[in-house]
């Protein structure tokens, strides 16, 4: 892993950097959201941080700006019957590498968030904790938890009683309880064991 001051001539040399997250790696439903964004030296953003340090306000506020002063940025997603057919971690590199490629600008070099890069056209480095070491990871982490909380709030209308809207799909005890009294959707991930449980009973839809 990079130091602070390698990060720093990386983002400083390189014309073209692409900061890589990805939203929804933990949860029992939906799908995994990637972000990445290539930050404008000319149009600094202040406050950008790791998105789970920042309220649900301060995210929609400071997404809003990246989305209208980024030189570029664009999702990827792997939806909920890839994460359970090649695994999780494949599925949240799948997400990052269709990202990426969905920018309208080619980088130079992606800073991937974690300790995994996925394959991809131009260099990579993987920052570990780099949501809160590099801006452009943290731009990216923003935009991949407001698109994939809004998606989880639609959803909850689609699929009522199961808390989507306030849980976001994690294994807390209210999405437990309600996967045990309305059984399992189509939006949950049967390859997750408390899922898998349900299913093998035949709870699921």
């Amino acid at each position: 892993m990079p130091e602070q001051a390698e990060l720093d001539f990386i983002v400083d040399a390189t014309g073209c950097v692409a900061g890589v997250d990805e939203a929804g790696r933990g949860p029992l439903a939906g799908p995994v959201v990637a972000a990445a964004v290539i930050l404008d030296p000319a149009r600094p953003l202040s406050g950008l941080a790791d998105s789970k340090t920042l309220s649900e306000k301060r995210r929609g506020v400071l997404a809003a700006q990246i989305r209208e002063q980024a030189l570029a940025w664009a999702l990827g997603r792997a939806e909920v019957e890839e994460i359970d057919r090649i695994n999780i971690l494949q599925a949240s590199l799948l997400a990052m590498q269709r990202a990426v490629a969905a920018l309208g600008v080619a980088p130079e070099l992606a800073l991937i968030d974690g300790n995994r890069c996925p394959e991809l056209p131009c260099a990579s480095q993987a920052v570990i904790k780099g949501d809160s070491r590099v801006e452009a990871i943290s731009a990216a982490s923003i935009l991949a938890k407001v698109a994939r909380d809004a998606e989880m709030i639609a959803l909850d209308a689609q699929y009522p009683g199961y808390g989507l809207a306030s849980h976001k799909g994690y294994p807390c005890q209210a999405h437990l309880a309600a996967l045990e009294r309305l059984g399992v959707t189509p939006i949950h991930r049967r390859s997750y064991a408390p899922v898998r449980r349900l299913i093998e009973q035949g709870r699921g839809r």
